[in-house]
């Protein structure tokens, strides 16, 4: 059985009558987040155009967690929308809303609508890293290989 992560939720005013974020499935790493837009609104992205879209959602997440926002793979294959700043990193000591960058990278516009599904959160636990300055680094195969030097 997973682990469960317990995350403090608050939701705007606006975002009455919908769901809280699930699952697609069990096996699932993203919650899908919704648009959370005024039910009268729509969000018209022309190719080309981005915008930040509220999710009305507002975290308190555990001191050693993040919460990453990415795109989803069915709104980038068929229509060309995806995130920039992807993936968002949401930090611990983050309160305001979850807002997510849309842009459209398609060859038609696109409307987002109240309550569809524009991108998924996933959680992760890190590390911080403590520095430790060095005049060498050991060797490796890989060395100084970077960009493409694997081939395609």
């Amino acid at each position: 059985m997973l682990e469960q992560l317990t995350v403090k939720v608050k939701t705007s005013p606006a975002y009455a009558g919908l769901p809280l974020p699930e699952y697609a499935s069990e096996s699932a790493a993203g919650l899908d987040l919704l648009a959370c837009l005024p039910a009268e609104a729509e969000l018209v992205l022309q190719p080309g155009q981005r915008a930040l879209v509220p999710t009305g959602l507002f975290l308190e997440l555990p001191p050693d967690c993040e919460a990453q926002v990415r795109p989803r793979s069915g709104l980038a294959l068929r229509h060309g929308l995806t995130l920039l700043n992807s993936p968002g990193t949401i930090d611990a000591d983050y309160r305001g809303e979850v807002c997510v960058i849309l842009v459209n990278l398609g060859q038609e516009s696109f409307v987002v609508r109240r309550g569809m599904r524009i991108a998924q959160l996933v959680f992760a636990r890190y590390l911080r890293a403590c520095w430790q300055p060095a005049v060498e680094l050991s060797a490796s195969e890989r060395g100084a290989g970077g960009f493409g030097h694997s081939g395609l």
